[in-house]
């Protein structure tokens, strides 16, 4: 049996996804406002900096929604830097339109935009970056000749899911891969150079993170999509019909309190048994990359390892699902020994049986405290300060989650009592500092923040209200948010609770 993880050490952090990070270009990327982030999180004395995954969204615009598991997301290619390469004109950008919002992004724009631009410095990369590119393209051979097939098959094909392609696309033929190859290369060699040029600037900006002794935590999401080249590559360890690659299980979550229909995510389940007679090749690979971009890894959904729920494809709702068995042991028995330095955190949210916990413990994967879900009738929660373990992390607030106070803002009279109550606040205290305080205080190792908690905003600043659709992954930083106060305040807290990272 592989032994536990060492112990995250004593310290504190902050959520900012990417995409919210101030931009003249309408999203956030990789360029100089990335570095001032960081700058700001070491001011703030503040170790670990969590962001959602880096990957190339589809409809939805959902990180957790990827059309790659190993590709990173085209818009946050900063342009600012692509102009300094020599690869784009000042003047290249200047007509162009990226919207007026500087809260909020407008993907619509981004997706009518950034490949234009992109096309354009790729033509001017001919010839400045072959060596360069070919010398990434062996290293990332594993996975980007797929993707970079799969992209522009599918530009091909007007964007439709592979799941529609023609019969022999669809099942990877040999012969018409290589006679789409020989027809699009172009193409292909298009979302290559894209590829470079991302994992270019984010391997600059990690390790500037890193010098001044930040770490990057990231988010693995359980599933992959069903419109998305890993499900394409590797359906055989999918619960897929081997001819049309038709979904026939799909993941989700029951009926519960919130949702009488239960979730109906929509991703194709893993075959335990066909991954297992894999080696878990297409895990070891998906983790390794991960690995490789992040310090520390969060691990999704992470009940579902032990066991998830399995809805049919056809059902329209989740109310008929059942639960199955996950990998397990002995899947993690075999990823801790492929990756024996590796540090993991358990998102283990939601109802928890003791077979889950047991999962967690086994690894010293420290689990996550939400305090926005501590508050019933009882003073009795998990989630509560007072009954939380030393190995674990609490959360303000997530991505998923009301901001801290949005939360606050939510609460009826009573809801409300029992927080003033339990935190001993008083009418004129300012109570999201008063939280945060005590979230410090507390004793487990990591405690964690979204930036908009800092900021004492409210659900304006929400990134995603899950099962909806919409106005989701949207919400922006300005400059301005990022004080010099602010960090001093966070930065003095960081001290009084043994948080400090200087």
């Amino acid at each position: 049996m592989s032994k536990k993880q060492e112990r995250l050490k004593r310290a504190n952090g902050v959520i900012i996804p990417i995409f919210s990070i101030p931009s003249a270009y309408g999203i956030g990327t990789f360029g100089k406002a990335a570095y001032d982030v960081v700058d700001f999180i070491s001011d703030a004395s503040l170790r670990y900096w969590q962001i959602l995954p880096l990957g190339q969204t589809s409809y939805g615009d959902s990180p957790y929604q990827s059309f790659s598991s190993f590709a990173g997301n085209p818009y946050f290619v900063d342009l600012d830097m692509l102009i300094e390469e020599g690869l784009l004109k000042e003047d290249d950008l200047d007509s162009l339109n990226f919207g007026d919002n500087d809260r909020y992004v407008d993907y619509a724009i981004q997706y009518n935009l950034r490949y234009r631009i992109l096309e354009k410095a790729y033509e001017n990369s001919k010839g400045k970056l072959d060596k360069e590119i070919k010398k990434f393209r062996k290293k990332e051979e594993f996975w980007i000749e797929d993707y970079a097939m799969f992209m522009a098959i599918k530009h091909d094909n007007l964007d439709v899911s592979w799941v529609e392609w023609d019969d022999k696309l669809r099942n990877r033929d040999p012969k018409a891969l290589k006679e789409f190859k020989e027809n699009h290369q172009d193409d292909i060699d298009f979302y290559v150079f894209i590829q470079y040029e991302f994992f270019k600037q984010w391997k600059n900006l990690k390790e500037y993170a890193n010098r001044r002794s930040i770490e990057i935590i990231g988010d693995l999401p359980i599933y992959v999509a069903l419109d998305s080249c890993d499900a394409w590559v590797n359906s055989e360890i999918l619960a897929m019909d081997e001819v049309t690659k038709e979904p026939l299980i799909v993941g989700g979550a029951p009926p519960d309190a919130y949702s009488e229909d239960g979730q109906l995510w929509g991703n194709p389940v893993y075959n335990w048994d066909k991954a297992k007679e894999t080696s878990y090749e297409f895990w070891e690979k998906r983790i390794g990359m991960a690995l490789r971009i992040y310090d520390l890894l969060r691990l999704d959904h992470f009940r579902g390892f032990e066991k998830y729920y399995a809805i049919p494809a056809t059902d329209e709702n989740a109310k008929f699902g059942s639960w199955e068995i996950g990998g397990g042991y002995d899947f993690f028995d075999h990823i801790m020994k492929k990756y024996p330095d590796r540090q993991f955190i358990a998102e283990d949210l939601g109802f928890i049986t003791k077979e889950v916990d047991d999962l967690k413990d086994n690894y010293g994967f420290p689990g996550m405290n939400v305090i926005q879900f501590a508050f019933g009738e009882n003073f009795d929660s998990n989630y509560l300060p007072h009954n939380y373990k030393r190995n674990s992390t609490v959360y303000a607030s997530t991505h998923d989650s009301s901001t801290l106070k949005g939360w606050l803002d939510s609460l009826d009279e009573e809801e409300l009592s029992l927080v003033t109550r339990y935190f001993g606040l008083k009418e004129d205290d300012n109570y999201v500092w008063k939280i945060i305080r005590a979230l410090m205080a507390s004793v487990s190792d990591l405690a964690m923040f979204e930036i908009q908690d800092f900021f004492e905003m409210g659900d304006e600043a929400k990134i995603n209200s899950p099962s909806t659709l919409g106005d989701n992954w949207k919400w922006r930083t300005k400059e301005e948010d990022f004080t010099d106060e602010l960090a001093e305040r966070i930065k003095e807290m960081s001290r009084l609770y043994g948080r400090y990272n200087g």
